[in-house]
């Protein structure tokens, strides 16, 4: 199991800077962390069942909870709260970014 040595909110709550305790550091776009989300709203009971997200282009981190000590709560400023981000899956969600992201943004007709 990776471990954030630090987690940090830009100023503007558009991107959330994450360091591990291997010396990987992401900054992860909140619209993707979003998209991305662990909960079962997002990414279903199956992986068949994983629903595309979109209009999220805006959304913003309102606040970071901690759970445990293995994850946080993001909440996002469109009310979405449920996802619990363990750091396993924010370090895959990190060293994924490029190819994820260039996915979701082509999938969605979005400039790449």
């Amino acid at each position: 199991m990776t471990w954030p040595t630090e987690i940090r909110l830009s100023p503007d709550k558009r991107t959330l800077t994450v360091t591990f305790d291997g010396g990987d550091r992401f900054a992860l776009p909140a619209e993707y962390l979003r998209v991305e989300s662990p909960s079962a709203e997002v990414q279903g009971h199956r992986p068949e069942e994983k629903k595309t997200v979109e209009g999220k282009q805006n959304v913003t981190i309102a606040a970071i909870e901690p759970v445990g000590n293995y994850a946080v709560r993001i909440v996002f400023d469109d009310g979405h709260d449920t996802g619990l981000y363990a750091w396993d899956y924010l370090n895959e969600l990190g060293r994924e970014l490029d190819s994820r992201w260039l996915a979701y943004l082509i999938a969605h007709g979005r400039d790449v």
